[in-house]
């Protein structure tokens, strides 16, 4: 558990018959060509990928190409619902198992694939067998209709060979999996489909004892359905894909793209576990209250590249040897010399730390290993040798990466290499004295070396470039252009640089494989390094807001909270609201005009408590939190004012999905239910829907423009009313009124009543058909009234509910001392005096 999660030590080949397709040409998908017959296309996606190498992407972008391929399955006859899943990202050697039984809406699967984003999802033949579509696979296929989908031969499904798989390729470092995965069936027969696949597409294998392989059961993290991650805009802006304004936008100040993914995981997969949030929260105090270890750490976590993308690289063994292939493990040794000289700056840097985690982080680094590794690479590599930006500055180290007098003929290639490039580059500086041209020697990895000069066309003789300059291409002032000779050295260039990486590919083969049995230690190494990128990440953006330490207890308590995404936005920082629920107050109804402020409100409250989950601050004065094992949010949309059928059926769906899934631990977000129907079905599914929820322990609010709902609370002492106030203003003439909002919740109903009255009396409808309007208005609301008052007896009952909760949360909570806590007693006994009505006071009195 030592790093911050107790889920795991990390945060606590023959071709498949298969066939393969676009979920668009489904039909296809399901008739039996031959095998690759179809498939071919998407293979050749997938190849290059062994010749990857680790690059210093920014973070933000590391999301952009999905790279994750999942094989599922379901359990067939009276097993069907129990489905197992695994899962491996191509960039990184990690293969994660999940099993878990899930009810008719596959709201777990669907949910757990949409946070995985897959380049490709791998299924057994026989579930879409003709006639016989199982409703998983039509689920899968409705929802990711962009995703490549697989289907291969129901035996590559095999729990034996998956396990097989997992005992041969497990690192010694995560064997505690077996005794979780045993007898979890499914996910193991998932687990050897998918790295039989990976191994047949990537033309490669892995090496033994070298993968680290976890098992995620659905209870570890919270649960967020993609609606929901949809409506609230945690990853993806609604309206601009490529924007900033998401609370992933809003947290993102990681380094390196292992801490972005980490990050981006967090936010859709919130932890529960309360010690482990701690332990987080724990070190983003002490980043904070310490500037050097904060700048320090950030300093030496800013020069790592993607270590999990190294380590997949390193880890898997090509079929075939190729020119990419030698280029890239020498390129990923270097990357790995690199990395591994950074340990000892990050130790330096977390040695004065306090908090328990960081220390682990720190314990954890003085594994022996790092130096073992880095030894062995300085027997063979030159001390000098570095990652560098820049393709030829890069080729140069790659070139002259092993040391001189290790292999006679290697160095015999780059002396011959040096001097083709020496002659380049006296060439270029012939072809200028000859022509009197500001001629410069340049290089990309398209053209290799060519010709660069910047000069105005009216320099040149007729306006154009010698004749025995081709290839030439102009931007601005910019000529870039080659010659025949030129061309015929770049070729003999090539032709020994191929010799070096031959033989320098050897070489690092033979070292690699001395340091197999150590690197395993590098997942830790990277583990460490994503999770301190973004608790550091944390740390900043609250640098950059007011944002304070949550509390975890059995209430939901927020004091002057505000929108983290709207503040990222907005010019002035948004209206702070309070937000409070307690388990004898867990369901809260929020009144107002529209654009008073509801929906704002609603997404903030399910923010901040997510941005609480995950270990960071929160945008408030004070907050306190109850776990939230699911969070679900119902948004109204400005589509749904609309009244049709389709926005109707959306909102029964969604509505749906929340009663079938929620339980007493769940936070509950709904906005604008029942705007897709007549008003009286409405108010009617509204009722239905809220006295479900009621019977749970779930904390729910609920936004709406039916008044009528407000009186819930008659019947029921655990609701309480809220709303946004609205101040009305006169124009300068005296004649006219607007609505001036002022997005500040208060207790009870709102007093605006009649949105509609008050719009068609600032419209040019005539004055008569609008008093008519306020009449009938009246008179019904005063029948509903008088329907809904509350009796003496029910009044005295809430104010016995209200004090009895109280006098729970006390004895739950309190901190007091007693002289303090007497006090407060006395007033939750005066608060009760007054809320029960005096025998025999009559409706008036009251």
């Amino acid at each position: 558990s030592y790093f911050g999660d107790k889920s795991s030590c990390v945060e606590n080949t023959s071709a498949l018959n298969l066939t393969s397709s676009s979920v668009q040409g489904l039909s296809s998908a399901c008739v039996g060509k031959p095998p690759l017959s179809c498939s071919r296309s998407v293979f050749r996606s997938h190849t290059p990928l062994m010749g990857y190498s680790v690059t210093s992407s920014s973070a933000v972008s590391s999301h952009s190409a999905a790279s994750v391929i999942v094989a599922v399955v379901e359990g067939r006859g009276l097993a069907r619902g129990e489905v197992g899943m695994a899962s491996i990202d191509l960039k990184n050697p990690e293969v994660i198992l999940s099993q878990f039984a899930d009810n008719t809406t596959y709201a777990k699967v669907i949910t757990k694939l949409k946070i995985l984003t897959p380049l490709e999802i791998v299924m057994s033949n026989t579930a879409c067998d003709a006639g016989n579509t199982t409703k998983l696979f039509s689920l899968i296929t409705e929802h990711f209709k962009n995703v490549t989908f697989t289907t291969v031969q129901r035996k590559y499904f095999n729990e034996t060979k998956g396990l097989e798989y997992i005992e041969q390729l497990c690192a010694s470092e995560f064997s505690t999996i077996f005794m979780e995965i045993q007898s979890k069936y499914y996910c193991l027969a998932a687990a050897a489909a998918l790295l039989k696949y990976v191994e047949f597409i990537q033309n490669s294998v892995y090496a033994p004892k070298s993968l680290k392989v976890r098992f995620q059961g659905s209870e570890k993290t919270a649960m967020i359905d993609s609606t929901s991650a949809q409506n609230l805009e945690l990853v993806i802006n609604n309206r601009d894909s490529r924007n900033s304004h998401t609370l992933f936008g809003v947290l993102n100040y990681t380094k390196t793209p292992g801490g972005s993914r980490r990050l981006r995981s967090n936010i859709l997969e919130p932890l529960v576990d309360v010690e482990t949030i701690n332990m987080r929260l724990d070190c983003v105090q002490e980043l904070l209250q310490d500037e050097e270890l904060f700048f320090g750490l950030q300093s030496v976590i800013a020069k790592f590249l993607d270590t999990e993308q190294l380590l997949s690289v390193l880890v898997q063994i090509p079929k075939q040897d190729t020119v990419k292939t030698a280029e890239s493990k020498i390129t990923n040794l270097i990357y790995l010399k690199h990395t591994l000289e950074l340990v000892e700056p990050l130790k330096a840097a977390l040695r004065s730390c306090n908090t328990p985690l960081l220390k682990a982080y720190y314990n954890s680094l003085e594994d022996t290993r790092y130096l073992i590794i880095l030894e062995k690479i300085t027997t063979v590599i030159n001390d000098d040798t570095r990652y560098t930006k820049g393709c030829l500055s890069m080729r140069t180290q790659k070139c002259y990466a092993v040391k001189p007098n290790i292999n006679e003929f290697l160095d015999i290639a780059r002396r011959t290499y040096t001097e083709i490039v020496d002659d380049i580059a006296g060439m270029i500086t012939q072809l200028a004295e000859k022509y009197n041209l500001p001629m410069k020697t340049s290089f990309s990895s398209a053209r290799g070396f060519f010709i660069q000069m910047n000069v105005d066309c009216s320099a040149l003789p007729n306006g154009q470039l010698p004749s025995e300059f081709t290839k030439i291409t102009k931007m601005k002032n910019t000529y870039s252009f080659t010659s025949a000779d030129l061309i015929k050295m770049n070729e003999r260039c090539q032709e020994s640089l191929r010799e070096i990486y031959h033989m320098t590919y050897l070489i690092v083969c033979k070292l690699l494989s001395e340091i197999y049995e150590h690197i395993h230690c590098l997942y830790k190494l990277s583990d460490i390094v994503s999770m301190l990128d973004m608790l550091l990440s944390f740390a900043h953006a609250c640098t950059l807001s007011d944002y304070v330490r949550p509390e975890f207890t059995d209430t939901l308590a927020i004091k002057q909270g505000w929108h983290p995404i709207l503040e990222k936005i907005a010019v002035e920082k948004p209206v702070s609201n309070n937000t409070y629920l307690t388990e004898g107050n867990n369901f809260v109804i929020i009144t107002g005009p529209n654009m008073s402020g509801k929906s704002t409100y609603l997404k903030q409250i399910a923010l901040c408590q997510i941005m609480a989950q995950i270990g960071s601050y929160v945008p408030a004065e004070y907050c306190s939190f109850r776990i939230a094992e699911q969070i679900f949010t119902r948004i109204g949309m400005d589509d749904d004012i609309e009244t049709n059928a389709s926005t109707f059926m959306k909102e029964m769906k969604e509505i749906t999905y929340i009663i079938q899934n929620a339980n007493d631990k769940s936070l509950i977000i709904i906005d604008e239910l029942g705007r897709g129907t007549s008003a009286e079905e409405g108010i009617g599914i509204c009722y239905a829907a809220c006295e479900y929820l009621l019977n749970l322990k779930a904390f729910t609010l609920f936004a709406t423009h039916f008044l009528e709902l407000c009186h819930i609370d008659a019947l029921y002492p655990n609701v309480e009313n809220c709303h946004f106030e609205v101040q009305h203003v006169r124009s300068s003439a005296g004649n006219k009124e607007k609505i001036a909002y002022t997005y500040t919740l208060s207790k009870g109903y709102t007093e605006e009543k009649n949105y509609g009255l008050k719009a068609a009396e600032v419209s040019s409808l005539p004055s008569s058909i609008i008093l008519d309007a306020k009449e009938i208005t009246n008179h019904i609301a005063k029948q509903i009234l008088h329907r809904q008052k509350s009796t003496p007896e029910m009044m005295k009952q809430r104010a016995v509910y209200h004090l009895a909760m109280r006098l729970v949360q006390t004895a739950r909570n309190s901190r007091l001392d007693p002289d303090s806590l007497r006090i407060y007693l006395k007033g939750l006994k005066k608060k009760y005096e007054a809320s029960c009505p005096a025998p025999g006071q009559n409706d008036e009195q009251k």
